[in-house]
């Protein structure tokens, strides 16, 4: 076996320090030379596969991967059909008239109709219109396009490369019959204790938000991006950068240069991550560095990673920070690869956490000061929140009852509420209630989510008073007149919603309590995790970990540009079956940052597997989708246990670290 290729296949495929087992390497590398995959490929099929059967766990086993090859086989198989039916019809409409080509007159069909020794004048002549038989079978085009006479639930031929959507021909699995309902599927910090629920809620709220991004200049005019201002946005953030690396690295200025101007000298460059082509793929071939106006002229130069030995992660958008030098004016050689700075951990004041401690006995005669309060109890959800094939909103009612049950203190949930990219939503074919439909000509989306979302979250509100309610919009939010990223909250305005229930802007960072939590609903986990380019050697190997940690180290929810084509997102149940996409605003990219310090939680719901991870000392959290396409989906609850001050900790006059991912537990739990 080639040493190197086993060596990559345990550093995509194994978990945790154990290699594969021999037989599991044998059939991945069947695979491999069947279908000429590369590691890396053969990675991404796989995590494909596991998508479309939900296997959430992703274990390799020989009869997972012998499914996985017959999976494959049956989609090339497919493929191959559908390319000789178009072959045959090419070559029956393409035929070259062969009397046209004996008479010396037109061989390649170029005067076909114009003049009257061709075929077509003579079929011009009889009729302008051929006739079609009654009785004959329909042709391919007319069957895909208005299959009258099949099944509606058609499929076209499917590629091997798009054999991940597959999914959409799976039968739906009624709610109520879904499996392992209330499952945990994976827990963070297991040695932590889950919440009990109390006899009782509490006297008193026992959270406070305080809202850390100005969510006022989320409100600006969409669609009205200008092209200048685009650019100085994204220049000035390779300057920012720029700064933070000389500041940190204690780097002279004299040291920073232009990657793209031949020099004999090493310099520091820094700029933006990009590839050469703007439909191609990232790979170590394709990426250039992007530099800055002031320094580079925005120039591109070819990257040259041979010094690096396979120890590089990178995507496009990403800022980073070379050594290296450009002998030949042709390329930049990088010798090393700076480390970004991180922003700081966040941190409280004693006397401010010790109120935040007093806060959660919920009320002054709530229990014995003596003991430790109860750790509070937050559940995360995101959208979408129903099947394709209905919009009972089931999910969402199981999760509220959920919440209501244990006495949540908080629950977060984020968008799409209203899916724009849900099938009967984007055909308009669904019924209302009856009692929304007393003035029919006055009914909008807003009635829609008052009479099917907003009941559920006020049922909650009066079974818990002291709930927390925080809803997060989506660009997918129908309701929501903002349309681009970064987002404004919509109007709670006909929207008949507790006064429990607060919503906000996407991306958002509040303070809950002395919790510092970041909470963006646009899907970058999948943008990064496909347009990422790795070597052999990462610095950090674990996937789900290395793509959390570009948000840390890029300082941003969104770092990636430009977002991924909206062909490459998962397919959605509309006619189209392309989701919406990004709908990014880069002139207000700079509201998508981090502010001021690391979170102590950031949420990014995905479609990748759901996971709780702590990256940098920030506890990342994916808590899935509470409805998949044609299933339920998941959710994430948190347990997290007052802070302990020591001592010396407690008569300190500086701060004190939050070090919520040493005292919160994360589960992970199907709906």
């Amino acid at each position: 076996m080639d040493e190197g290729e086993v060596r990559e296949l345990n550093e995509r495929f194994a978990t945790g320090d154990k290699p594969l087992e021999h037989n599991v390497v044998v059939e991945l590398q069947n695979i491999m030379q069947l279908h000429s995959l590369t590691v890396q490929d053969l990675f991404f099929k796989w995590e494909s596969y596991c998508m479309k059967m939900d296997m959430a766990d992703m274990k390799l086993s020989v009869t997972n991967l012998a499914a996985l090859k017959q999976d494959l086989l049956d989609a090339l198989e497919r493929s191959n059909r559908s390319h000789q039916v178009h072959i045959k019809t090419e070559k029956r409409t393409g035929a070259t008239p062969r009397a046209a080509a004996k008479s010396g007159g037109d061989v390649f069909g170029m005067l076909e109709g114009m003049v009257p020794s061709t075929p077509g004048a003579r079929k011009l002549n009889r009729s302008a219109v051929k006739k079609r038989n009654p009785l004959e079978t329909p042709s391919m085009s007319r069957v895909k396009n208005n299959i009258p006479s099949s099944s509606p639930d058609y499929k076209s031929p499917l590629r091997l490369e798009s054999q991940p959507e597959s999914i959409s021909a799976a039968p739906t699995i009624p709610f109520n019959d879904r499996q392992n309902p209330g499952e945990i599927v994976e827990v963070l910090n297991q040695h932590l204790k889950p919440a009990e629920p109390p006899i009782a809620p509490f006297g008193e709220p026992r959270i406070k938000l305080t809202a850390v991004s100005d969510q006022k200049k989320l409100n600006y005019k969409t669609v009205a991006m200008k092209l200048s201002e685009a650019a100085a946005i994204l220049d000035e953030r390779i300057d920012d950068f720029m700064a933070l690396v000389r500041d940190h690295h204690k780097i002279d200025e004299n040291e920073f240069g232009s990657a793209a101007i031949q020099s004999t000298t090493e310099i520091v460059a820094v700029g933006r991550i990009a590839c050469d082509s703007s439909e191609g793929k990232l790979n170590a071939a394709s990426v250039v560095l992007e530099t800055a106006r002031r320094t580079g002229n925005g120039r591109r130069i070819p990257l040259n990673l041979d010094k690096l030995d396979g120890c590089y992660q990178f995507f496009p958008g990403q800022i980073v920070a070379f050594r290296g030098i450009n002998s030949s004016g042709k390329e930049f050689l990088v010798h090393k690869v700076l480390n970004i700075p991180l922003l700081r951990s966040a941190a409280t004041q004693p006397g401010a956490l010790e109120e935040h401690r007093e806060r959660l006995r919920g009320g002054p005669d709530a229990m014995d000061s003596d003991d430790d309060p109860a750790p509070l109890n937050i559940i995360f959800g995101s959208g979408p929140y129903s099947a394709d094939d209905n919009l009972d909103f089931e999910p969402l009612h199981a999760l509220c009852s959920q919440a209501a049950d244990t006495y949540a203190d908080m629950l977060v949930l984020s968008g799409p509420f209203i899916d724009v990219d849900h099938p009967l939503i984007a055909t308009g074919d669904f019924d209302l209630p009856e009692e929304a439909m007393d003035e029919p000509d006055t009914v909008t989306m807003s009635t829609v989510f008052k009479y099917m979302i907003s009941p559920a979250l006020n049922r909650l509100a009066a079974s818990n008073p002291h709930i927390t309610i925080l809803l997060i919009p989506s660009v997918r939010d129908v309701i929501n007149r903002h349309v681009s990223w970064p987002q404004e909250g919509f109007p709670r305005k006909d929207l008949g919603l507790h006064k429990a229930v607060r919503i906000a802007g996407n991306p958002m960072t509040l303070f809950v309590n002395e919790m510092v939590l970041g909470i963006s609903s646009q899907d970058i986990l999948w943008n990064l995790r496909q347009e990422e380019l790795v070597g052999a050697k990462p610095a950090t190997p674990d996937k789900m970990s290395r793509i959390s940690r570009y948000l840390i180290e890029q300082r941003h929810y969104f770092p990636i540009f430009p977002p991924i084509d909206r062909s490459k997102l998962p397919k959605v149940g509309t006619a189209e079956g392309i989701a919406t996409g990004t709908v990014l605003d880069t002139s207000y990219l700079a509201l998508g940052d981090m502010v001021d310090v690391r979170p102590d939680v950031i949420v990014i719901p995905s479609a990748l597997p759901p996971f709780a991870k702590v990256v940098e000392s920030v506890l990342v959290i994916n808590p899935g989708y509470l409805s998949k396409r044609r299933g339920a989906g998941t959710y994430a609850r948190m347990t997290l246990y007052p802070p302990k001050l020591s001592e010396e900790e407690a008569n300190s006059d500086g701060v004190v670290g939050h070090k919520i991912f040493e005292r919160g537990r994360v589960e992970i739990t199907r709906i």
